[in-house]
């Protein structure tokens, strides 16, 4: 009798999680022991539990898929199937290194291929060969930099995903941002501090509490009274920087001017 996989879900949106439960459900030979939120949450259900499978999303507030493994001693490390919705790099490493993924939205058959592969490496005890393929893509990922270059975008019967570099400034507004591009406007269920560790800093720049901006669309600035600026993008929109961003955005277009 082939032993049962045992799966943590971790993923923090809650329809993904259901749609995941959902679709094991139909599969013979699985029992989800727990579904997770966060990394944190998950780092302490792995400990407990000792899933031999982990439904792993990628992309997560404060710590993504890849920070919870490496959080992880290697004793402790499952077989991973990374969730992951947008990030090209983050696909194309996970196929040099042989390691599964499933795009977002989930497809049924897509995620039964992965499970029935992992149930046959499950079976094999491949675990130490699994773990070198894990180590090494985490080792490619941290020196190079991980951030985002499409964002997905979700409206009622439509996914699509915008390109970071189109993006003209970013605005909070309470617990999601809206990107504002030439023309269009998409509101994303994100906050904005989150959002910006995610983004390149060589490229966007907070510059107050509630903007985030893309540097190369920056035309002008203007002092205002009480030592704030008016910050001029080349498509027309003004922004408000903060006086105590002031020296953050200094540095960061002497880090641009350098590099040109």
């Amino acid at each position: 009798m082939e032993p049962k996989l045992r799966i943590l879900i971790v993923d923090d949106e809650p329809l993904a999680r259901r749609r995941l439960r959902r679709l094991l459900s139909e599969e013979a030979g699985v029992e989800v022991v727990a579904e997770c939120s966060s990394a944190r949450e998950a780092a302490s259900v792995i400990a407990a539990e000792r899933p031999n499978l982990l439904l792993l999303d990628v992309q997560m507030p404060q710590e993504d898929g890849f920070a919870l493994l490496r959080s992880l001693p290697g004793e402790l490390r499952p077989f991973v199937i990374f969730v992951t919705a947008f990030d090209h790099y983050a696909v194309e490493a996970f196929q040099v290194h042989a390691l599964d993924y499933v795009l977002k939205p989930i497809d049924a058959d897509r995620l039964h291929e992965a499970i029935e592969r992992a149930r046959v490496r499950h079976a094999d005890s491949g675990v130490p060969d699994i773990d070198r393929r894990l180590r090494e893509l985490l080792d490619e990922i941290a020196p190079r930099g991980h951030y985002l270059e499409r964002i997905l975008v979700r409206n009622p019967g439509r996914i699509s995903f915008v390109n970071a570099e189109d993006i003209h400034w970013i605005g909070a507004e309470g617990n999601y941002v809206r990107l504002h591009l030439a023309k269009e406007r998409y509101l994303v269920r994100q906050k904005i501090g989150t959002l910006e560790e995610q983004l390149d800093p060589r490229r966007f720049l907070r510059i107050h509490r509630s903007a985030i901006v893309n540097l190369e669309r920056v035309k002008e600035l203007h002092r205002l009274p009480g030592g704030d600026y008016a910050v001029m993008l080349d498509g027309g929109a003004r922004l408000t920087m903060s006086r105590s961003y002031k020296e953050r955005f200094e540095k960061a277009v002497g880090r641009e001017h350098e590099a040109g």
